[in-house]
């Protein structure tokens, strides 16, 4: 799962502060806008019960890594910023989470720190502090270039977070704790929930690949499991405050175990899942194609509460790429497990990555990639052109023209964007039970429909019926499909003519 399949209440921190001029932090400081009493205002003191916002950039690890860094906050007596307050700007506290897997997440970053920049200038006694991937990677540079930034924490240093902004109000200048070895896994923190019914729960940190364009290793480390009766604990205990499904997390799920020397811990895990009373829905996410075996498909076919859902990376279809890459494994592998998966689960939905322009692709090497796309017809795919990461190998290597690598972005999604009409257009007249996880749709006062997502976790729009039963949030609706989009189903059934409209509690 990425952040663009993310409604918008599973989403963390999804609102820009947007009537806020941008500018960049080199402009900040040629403008002479902070000096340091404008930057650290000694006699700015924050409320006994401060107000924060946390603002989250990149995958699902980082969203939840923010519901950690909420619950480090609040069981300090911070309190959750509500919207009207952040469209205020009338917060104590920001916190920007980072991305680094692309450029354009490094660019939006120092961009939204010259957004905070004016705000600190307004409210002199407002901190800010920056976490996540970005932290770690770059560090005291992220001071250096905005040196109105409270506090700098890395991906391993949430658990610090209250001390370095502590510490900052007290000396008046920024804070900066990034580790490289893990003393304390994430989970062990406080946690403040982004949802009512959906949960994630980590089961490793880290990842030991070496993928050439990857810096996810650089700045989360190496590979390490929690113990399986954490991880089912953490699982019951949100059951038992109303959580109906989980999506177990990691940079490779199903390498869960490798370290112990047990290859079959992943799928254990999964049917142990299956056993949690009250547990309604599993997904995981993602797992590798070079460890994606057979015991796993089995455990996703025979357990009722793992949803037939898969998001597995395919990069690209040209081996020679591959192997450019250090993927270990190459297309007819990638291929052999989708048709296990569907063999074993013929309505399956599959969702993959895939990046082009890498360094040295051909337009050979991309119409594999073509090639491959319509044999493996993807529900969804998230297509990204290949962005150099500084401190990998692929960045020294050379680098495909942007051009090129656009115009192969755009017919691969053109590619794409027909798949997944095709695929979804195939739901229609269907029934479909979906979990609804928002009960105001995105245009919903003209629609009134709700959303959720089915149990492929196709995103679904659902009108109710007149003088039917409207769904909460949490309830699971069956109902007719009536229409469709590349991205999405629409149901809007009516039940005098025969469709399906049932809601379940």
């Amino acid at each position: 799962m990425n952040e663009e399949m993310m409604t918008a209440q599973e989403r963390l921190g999804d609102v820009v502060l947007e009537s806020v001029k941008p500018q960049n932090a080199h402009s900040m400081m040629n403008e002479g806008i902070f000096e340091n009493s404008q930057m650290h205002d000694a006699h700015a003191q924050l409320p006994s019960s401060p107000v924060y916002y946390v603002h989250t950039l990149g995958c699902q690890m980082n969203a939840h890594d923010s519901e950690r860094i909420a619950g480090v906050l609040e069981d300090e007596g911070y309190i959750k910023a509500t919207q009207e307050q952040i469209d205020a700007h009338d917060v104590d506290l920001i916190v920007l989470n980072t991305c680094a897997v692309r450029e354009n997440a490094t660019s939006r970053m120092y961009g939204t720190l010259g957004q905070y920049a004016q705000l600190k200038r307004e409210r002199p006694h407002m901190q800010i502090a920056v976490g996540g991937c970005m932290a770690q990677k770059d560090r005291k540079r992220i001071t250096e270039k905005a040196p109105w930034v409270d506090a700098v924490f890395g991906t391993k240093n949430i658990g610090s977070l209250t001390t370095l902004l502590k510490e900052a109000q007290k000396t008046q200048h920024s804070q900066v704790e990034v580790a490289t070895e893990l003393s304390q896994f994430p989970s062990e923190l406080p946690t403040v929930r982004s949802s009512q019914v959906s949960a994630w729960v980590s089961i490793s940190v880290g990842c030991n690949n070496t993928c050439t364009f990857c810096i996810v290793p650089a700045v989360r480390g190496k590979e390490r499991d929690r113990r399986p009766g954490d991880v089912l604990a953490e699982i019951e205990s949100c059951v038992s405050r109303g959580i109906k499904e989980v999506t177990l997390l990691g940079q490779n799920v199903n390498s869960y175990g490798y370290s112990t020397g047990d290859r079959y811990a992943f799928s254990k895990l999964l049917r142990a899942c299956g056993q949690i009373e009250g547990l309604e829905r599993v997904r995981f996410t993602s797992p590798h194609p070079a460890a994606f075996t057979d015991d796993v498909i089995d455990a996703m076919a025979q357990t009722p509460n793992v949803m037939p859902q898969l998001h597995m990376p395919l990069q690209s279809g040209s081996d020679k790429i591959l192997r450019a890459m250090r993927r270990s494994y190459r297309i007819e592998k990638f291929m052999a497990i989708l048709d296990n998966v569907r063999a074993a689960m013929p309505h399956a939905q599959i969702t993959t990555d895939i990046i082009v322009g890498f360094p040295g692709e051909t337009e050979e090497d991309f119409q594999a990639t073509m090639d491959a796309v319509r044999r493996a017809r993807f529900t969804s795919a998230f297509i990204f052109e290949y962005s150099p990461r500084p401190g990998t190998p692929a960045a020294t290597m050379e680098q495909v023209p942007s051009e090129v690598a656009h115009d192969r972005f755009e017919r691969l999604h053109a590619l794409q964007e027909e798949i997944s009409t095709q695929i979804m257009a195939e739901q229609r007249g269907k029934n479909v039970e979906i979990m609804i996880t928002e009960a105001k749709g995105f245009k919903d006062n003209k629609t009134q429909r709700v959303s959720g997502r089915d149990q492929g976790g196709n995103l679904v729009h659902v009108s109710v019926p007149q003088g039917y039963e409207k769904p909460r949030v949490g309830d699971f609706v069956t109902c007719t499909v009536t229409d469709t989009a590349a991205h999405y189903l629409i149901c809007d059934p009516r039940p005098e003519q025969g469709d399906v409209y049932d809601v379940r509690h």
